[in-house]
């Protein structure tokens, strides 16, 4: 205990910052302002868990559970949770500016959270129509998942203008390895096997597929906790810097005599679509895709996607820290640009086939050959799938690559997306923006998984790639074309205007008046 205590203490902040040393704030307020916004970094990383842990799962789950449900109803059940997240994102964000407060409806959506969460892992006991009952449970985490709007709301009201790139990339760390490590946490329960464990006399089911999601409601029961009162506190000081730089006395009067840009705001959520929309389908095609081109197994494909899925969120890490340094030598725009979507442009080119054979064609099962469905005879793509046996295969070097190059674009557009739309809206209470944000992200998600199963199913891998790469060229160049919609305002005091015309008359009259003079500019230089 008293090495706990001694190294709590030396991780404690003694005294302000220098850059932030300015009377805004007492040393106790930025010390818990900052606990809060860590709170967040943690639900935006569980929300983002909630959705990918079962994604590397969901295929092989359905599948044990009803063999006849097929990879369209797939799409649906993984399009199920951000199409209830695209629903309530505004709604939720709307209630948090509302009341004024995010508590509330936080510790209401992850009780829901954790109740769906317990759903799933309890499919095992095979209700009937079990698969409506999963697209209900991921139906359910995405109502609960629209808290993200709350959060990104709040993260904007309680950080300083100099602290946003910084916060905003911790946080969108955050969720990009929510992300990544759902499938690496799924993973790491694969050796339990289909089978796994049963407890409290069948009522409980622990395999590879239910384990992720009791990991979901252990985590989700933890995060509760922390937004309990006395515990998690709310420190809102955006509108309060911009009040002082501007010399206001109120900071309602002052967030409401700022105008954004919609066209910039509506402009950058457009952009965050697109490149959402990329990730997602990538990540929601990546299993089904490796199982396709390379013929692995259940297993192999979760196993063998879990260790992508970590090597990209140690990249991404990488990737977090460097985007605040590159952004000192660069604008937040060109970076953005160049850095964010040039390289997802080309991750999703690396994708268009270029294997010298098409994949190996698997059979369609039959039953009554005795053999498992995970037999090497049922191995490969679907004969289902027409266009397998005519169009080349993805190579697992170009997979391995465009991945590659997607662990880095995508964490800095969606890192910069938010950032530059925060400052674009100003110190005014975003929450209904940034659900209007968070929403098409989800949106994007709905369709990525329903593109899957259209698109991809029916058309195969040149329509595929060929339409995500030409969607991603073509927002890159409309951003490129209209970057100076992307520069936020600036807020600084603006200039009496008594001084400025003293400054015009002549130096004649000045120097005769010096002494009241003087008095003027001290007049007008005391603050207002």
């Amino acid at each position: 205990m008293d090495f706990v205590r001694k190294m709590r203490s030396r991780m404690e902040t003694k005294r302000l910052p220098e850059d932030v040393d300015d009377g805004l704030e007492t040393l106790e307020e930025y010390t818990q302002r900052w606990r809060s916004v860590r709170t967040i970094y943690f639900t935006m990383f569980l929300m983002a868990l909630g959705f990918s842990i079962i994604i590397t799962g969901i295929w092989p789950f359905l599948n044990k559970l009803d063999p006849d449900a097929g990879k369209e109803f797939m799409g649906l059940i993984v399009a199920a949770n951000p199409l209830g997240q695209m629903i309530f994102s505004p709604i939720f964000g709307w209630w948090g500016n509302k009341l004024g407060t995010i508590r509330l409806p936080l510790l209401l959506s992850l009780a829901l959270f954790t109740v769906a969460s317990g759903m799933y892992s309890s499919l095992e006991l095979r209700p009937p129509n079990v698969k409506y009952w999963m697209l209900a449970s991921r139906f359910l985490i995405g109502v609960s998942s629209a808290n993200i709007a709350l959060c990104r709301s709040y993260l904007s009201a309680a950080t300083r203008i100099s602290e946003r790139t910084h916060a905003v990339s911790m946080v969108s760390l955050a969720q990009v390895l929510g992300f990544i490590i759902g499938p690496t946490l799924q993973a790491a329960v694969t050796p339990l096997g289909a089978e796994g464990h049963v407890w409290l006399r069948g009522k409980m089911h622990f395999n590879m597929y239910t384990g992720s999601g009791w990991i979901n409601v252990i985590m989700s029961m933890c995060n509760f906790l922390m937004f309990l009162p006395g515990v998690f506190e709310e420190h809102k000081i955006a509108a309060r810097e911009v009040m002082v730089m501007q010399g206001g006395t109120s900071e309602r009067d002052t967030w409401k005599g700022i105008k954004p840009s919609y066209l910039s705001a509506w402009t950058l959520i457009v952009a965050f679509f697109v490149l959402v929309f990329n990730f997602v389908l990538l990540e929601t095609l990546g299993t089904s895709l490796t199982m396709d081109m390379f013929a692995w197994s259940n297993e192999q494909a979760l196993w063998n996607m879990g260790i992508m899925m970590t090597t990209a969120a140690i990249v991404s890490l990488v990737t977090f820290v460097m985007i605040e340094p590159m952004c000192k030598l660069f604008a937040e725009r060109y970076v953005l640009i160049w850095g964010g979507f040039s390289l997802m442009v080309l991750g999703r080119v690396l994708f268009l086939p270029w294997g010298p054979d098409p994949p190996k064609v698997a059979l369609a099962f039959n039953a009554s050959l005795n053999l498992s469905y995970e037999d090497p005879f049922y191995l490969g793509c679907p004969a289902t799938q027409e266009w397998c046996a005519v169009i080349p295969a993805v190579t697992l070097t170009q997979f391995i690559i465009g991945f590659a190059l997607t662990s880095v674009g995508y964490p800095i557009g969606v890192t910069l997306i938010q950032t530059i739309f925060s400052k674009v809206l100003g110190p005014r209470p975003q929450g209904v923006w940034m659900g209007w944000m968070t929403g098409s992200g989800c949106l994007s998600r709905v369709l990525g998984p329903v593109f899957v199963g259209s698109i991809y199913t029916r058309l195969g891998t040149y329509w595929t790639f060929g339409v995500t790469s030409f969607m991603m060229l073509v927002a890159m160049i409309a951003l490129q074309c209209g970057n100076r919609l992307l520069i936020p305002p600036t807020f600084d005091k603006p200039a009496p205007v008594e001084l400025q015309e003293l400054s015009k008359l002549n130096g004649t009259q000045i120097e005769d008046n010096s002494p009241d003079e003087s008095l003027i500019s001290e007049k007008h230089t005391e603050p207002t």
